[in-house]
């Protein structure tokens, strides 16, 4: 057995790099993006080729095998092992050139493809492989994979891309793999020479041949190329160090053709009919895997059939062409951009929407790629369905239909002994069934562990023995990811779910989507990793802490990982109490754009508090969860004792405002928000209101936020929904014992003195984010007691704080889920601009005529949707788009001590940056009060609820 304190000195001796054989690292390195699991010994992340050698031998002499890595989006389980992850990611991951003229380009093997698109695409150029995880994709794991995209039967796989490598075998020997044998190690070649017959005969023709080592590249008729036949050996021959790559020439403009078959069967019959028109995509899926069709054509399965040309007018000629020749039930051509890209998206984020059946049910990787002759596809998928349903199983075929390649998951039983027995049963049999058509077991994503030991009914044991003897002349010692490719492990072993309780663990949300399972909620999380990109367009928000520290454990990816292992128990012992998992979520913002742009729908911010639930039960708490988790309450009581200026005048003082932050847990940099001298509810009891009353009852919900910091927000608000014409009114202030009517927050006789106990209702939000859930729980059912004349109406309740309308729609009813009057309040909640939209749909807002700048809120984004009030501006002539990302305050989250960094980083990212480059007459929009007070403290500037902007323009008319 390895000594672990001995190798992770002997490492660190060796490598500039860092060394982490802790229990964080290894936790996050576990996994992929395949079904397995397997614990590493530690990370290295190597500064540069010395550090990889001098890594390399330190193992070497050991016995311990060496596993490279990039993004770990791998599917069949090629990332992950048992002895020392390479992390390539860190620090090996520049664009080292880039030769417009020769369109050529030298990367590190952990630069992301997307930073390699943005260099290139000034000069018109651009790498033809584009896998949908482009966003985080490293070049390295590209070539390890020979991974394809969408644009491959243009452009090829990346083996076709490639020219020379540079590699470092797991004897330290530097080579330089390219044609004509360059960078051969000793043997190879005679090795090669003496099998040239089989190497002519033994390999199928087809474009995606992923499967097995590409040794036939190294035939004199294929240029002897050393380069490509390394691509697509998954790190187990060499460890890439650098790579010069091929760019090719982008086409000036582009046409989306999206043709609509009946089904499946017809799209993927179609497709091949259509390369002689040079697309550069054929991409085909079928309804069920769409979340909505609008917006494409009317059919039950779609080709996405991408044309280019020099002029707009160019590619939309082509992509009309195509369309004529195609026999389709409908068809669409869209040549605006944006429109192209939203359409892509669902093409893209299929790779983590077919995780979940229609049903909600699981669904797995392992037979993701295969691919058969482009011409043989129809005829595979029909048995390829029939086989599916011979075994009970279900699947949603998509992919690069032009190719032949198929991706699906598969919703395999992995949890139980006959449901492994069953994937491995049915494992065999589509091996059997892709060989018939003249396919190959991988079309894409590499054989790793999920195909390996099948191998041999696609190329026979001799090949295969070809392949062993291949890899014994690049690595004798078999270091390098041992169990892939060749001597594999089988199929069914080191599944990643074996680990987990069997029964479910006792947690305080419903999780309803998991069936009230935790596991299952953590088990989303398939490692597609859209978490890990870099940077994000349009008003996507995940995940901006993974954005501001680049590192893995603050992504929501790496965060799940913990939790698996928290759960698993063998290499985070010490479950709930975990200070590991603790550390990771402590800079997750609980923005809740995972919910919404993860494809799968991982819900960090609901896992974190749950998990605060449990680690500090029964034990004393940070001081911020105190300071501002019970933040209502101790607004309420300034309010009450009317102390507001008083505690105004005491956060000027600094010394005094500084020994508060301290004992408060409060970051020194940040200043205490002001509190409101006149609560909102009390502006509106002395208020003179309007004597109407014939218009459509709306309560509007008095958040923590509005009544006593921000209670310009609220009066706004009312002004905006009286001149709409509606009647407005507050919830009640008393809990009835019986019976009760709406009120208006000054209701009261004395009998309800007598007969109900004072409260204010309240979502819960605060103690929610602080893991209080106990708290939360006993504040959302006061609200609910509170609220009963309302729910007995069907007045709708108007919530003007985003978070608070996104906690009120999701949160209470997950954490409150065994009382129905929850569902009941979620479903009454609207934002401002839907209550306008539905209640009030013939009035017309002032014309405010001025550009806007600022911020989606992220919660918003995330749950509550913006359609609504993009056309509340538009009607208002407010031009322009706000800001995707999330702020950085979040609540709680930046005012913490020890996030300052964090927060101001999200803020840099794009909510700043937004209003500074803004025109100067610009309106500041941002209806979260957290949104407000980033821009106000860090960026010196005024933002103002979407109800202000309008309420001022009312005052102007």
């Amino acid at each position: 057995m390895t000594d672990q304190r001995e190798l992770a000195a002997a490492l660190r001796a060796a490598v500039r790099g860092e060394v982490d054989l802790g229990v964080t690292a290894r936790a996050l390195t576990t996994m992929d993006a395949s079904n397995y699991r397997r614990i590493p010994l530690g990370v290295v992340a190597p500064r540069d080729a010395d550090d990889v050698a001098a890594a390399l031998a330190v193992c070497r002499e050991r016995g311990v095998p060496v596993v490279p890595r990039g993004g770990g989006t791998s599917i069949a389980g090629q990332a992950t092992g048992t002895g020392i992850v390479l992390d390539l990611t860190r620090h090996m991951n520049r664009l080292l050139s880039l030769d417009p003229e020769a369109g050529t380009a030298v990367v590190q093997p952990g630069l992301v493809l997307d930073r390699l698109q943005e260099a290139a695409a000034p000069h018109g150029l651009r790498f033809g492989p584009d896998p949908s995880t482009h966003g985080r994709c490293t070049l390295g794991g590209m070539i390890g994979n020979n991974s394809c995209g969408s644009h491959s039967v243009a452009w090829g796989t990346t083996a076709d891309n490639v020219r020379t490598l540079s590699v470092i075998t797991a004897r330290g020997e530097r080579l330089r793999p390219g044609p004509g044998w360059a960078g051969a190690p000793a043997g190879l070649r005679a090795l090669v020479e003496g099998e040239s017959a089989r190497l002519r005969t033994g390999f199928p023709d087809l474009p995606r041949r992923i499967s097995g080592y590409a040794v036939d590249a190294l035939l004199p008729e294929n240029r002897a190329d050393v380069a490509r036949s390394l691509c697509g050996s998954e790190g187990t021959l060499a460890v890439l160090t650098e790579a010069e790559l091929t760019l090719v020439r982008a086409p000036r403009a582009r046409a989306l053709a999206v043709l609509a078959y009946a089904d499946e069967s017809g799209a993927a019959q179609a497709a091949a009919g259509l390369l002689p028109y040079r697309p550069l995509t054929v991409e085909g899926m079928a309804a069920d895997l769409v979340p909505s069709a609008a917006g494409l054509p009317r059919g039950g399965a779609w080709l996405f059939v991408e044309a280019g040309g020099d002029t707009g007018a160019e590619a939309r000629a082509a992509a009309e062409a195509i369309v004529r020749a195609a026999d389709v039930v409908d068809a669409l051509v869209v040549t605006d951009p944006a429109r192209q890209r939203t359409l892509w998206r669902i093409r893209e984020d299929a790779s983590g929407t077919a995780t979940r059946m229609p049903d909600g049910s699981e669904a797995w990787p392992g037979w993701e790629d295969c691919a058969v002759p482009p011409a043989r596809l129809g005829d595979y998928l029909r048995d390829f369905r029939g086989l599916l349903a011979e075994h009970g199983l279900r699947g949603t075929p998509y992919g690069h239909f032009g190719d032949g390649c198929i991706h699906v998951r598969i919703d395999f039983d992995l949890l139980t002994g006959p449901g492994v027995a069953r994937f491995r049963r049915f494992s065999e049999e589509l091996a059997d069934l892709v060989v018939a058509h003249g396919g190959s077991l991988s079309g894409e994503h590499g054989d790793g562990q999920a195909r390996a030991e099948l191998l041999p009914r696609m190329y026979g044991a001799e090949t295969v023995a070809l392949f062993e003897r291949v890899k014994g002349v690049w690595d004798p010692d078999g270091l390098l990811n041992p169990g892939m490719l060749v001597r594999p492990a089988p199929l069914d072993a080191d599944l990643r779910f074996s680990a987990l309780p069997r029964e479910p663990v006792d947690v305080a949300f419903g999780y309803p989507a998991d069936a009230g399972d935790f596991s299952a909620a953590v088990r989303r999380c398939v490692g597609v990793a859209k978490c890990r990109t870099t940077s994000v367009s349009g008003s996507a928000v995940m995940c901006p802490s993974f954005r501001a520290t680049g590192e893995e454990e603050h992504s929501t990816r790496g965060r799940a990982r913990l939790l698996h292992e928290m759960l698993a128990g063998e290499l985070v012992t010490d479950g709930w109490r975990s200070t590991e998992v603790r550390d990771a979520l402590d800079l997750c913002l609980s923005c809740k754009g995972c919910r919404s742009d993860c494809p799968v729908g991982v819900d960090m911010a609901t896992y974190k508090a749950e998990f605060l639930h449990h680690h500090y039960a029964g034990r004393r708490r940070p001081a911020a969860h105190y300071a501002m988790g019970w933040l209502p309450v101790w607004l309420s009581w300034a309010a009450r004792t009317r102390t507001a200026g008083v505690a105004n005048a005491l956060a000027s003082v600094r010394p005094l405002a500084r020994v508060a932050k301290r004992m408060g847990g409060i970051a020194g940099e940040r200043e205490i928000p002001s509190l409101a001298t006149e609560p909102f509810s009390r502006w509106w009891r002395r208020r003179r209101r309007s004597a109407e009353d014939d218009g459509p009852l709306v309560v509007l919900w008095p958040d923590t936020f509005t009544e006593h910091l921000s209670p310009s927000v609220g009066r706004a608000a009312v002004r905006v929904l009286e001149a709409a014409g509606m009647r407005v009114v507050l919830p009640p202030t008393l809990r009835p014992r019986s019976g009760g009517r709406v009120g208006d927050a000054r209701s009261r006789s004395p009998l309800s003195l007598l007969t109900a106990r004072r409260g204010r209702v309240c979502c819960g939000l605060t103690y929610i984010s602080t893991g209080q859930l106990d708290r939360a729980r006993a504040v959302v059912r006061r609200t609910l007691d509170i609220l009963e004349p309302v729910l007995a109406t069907d007045a709708p309740l108007v919530v003007l704080e985003p978070s608070c309308a996104a906690a009120l729609r999701t949160d209470a009813p997950e954490l409150v889920h065994d009382d129905p009057r929850a569902a009941q309040l979620a479903s009454r909640v609207v934002t401002f601009a839907e209550a306008l939209e539905r209640y009030a749909p013939d009035w017309t807002p002032p014309a405010v005529n001025r550009p806007v700048t600022g911020q989606t809120h992220c919660h918003q984004h995330a749950l509550l949707g913006d359609g609504p009030d993009r056309r509340l501006r538009e009607a208002a002539g407010l031009t322009g788009e706000l800001a995707g990302g999330c702020c950085g305050l979040a609540g709680n989250f930046g005012f913490e001590r020890g996030h300052e960094d964090v927060s101001r980083a999200c803020a840099e990212e794009q909510l700043l940056p937004s209003v500074r480059e803004a025109p100067q007459d610009a309106v500041v929009q941002a209806d979260g009060f957290s949104c407000r007070t980033q821009l106000e403290q860090l960026g010196g500037v005024r933002g103002r609820h979407l109800a202000e902007i309008l309420a001022e323009a009312l005052e102007e008319e």
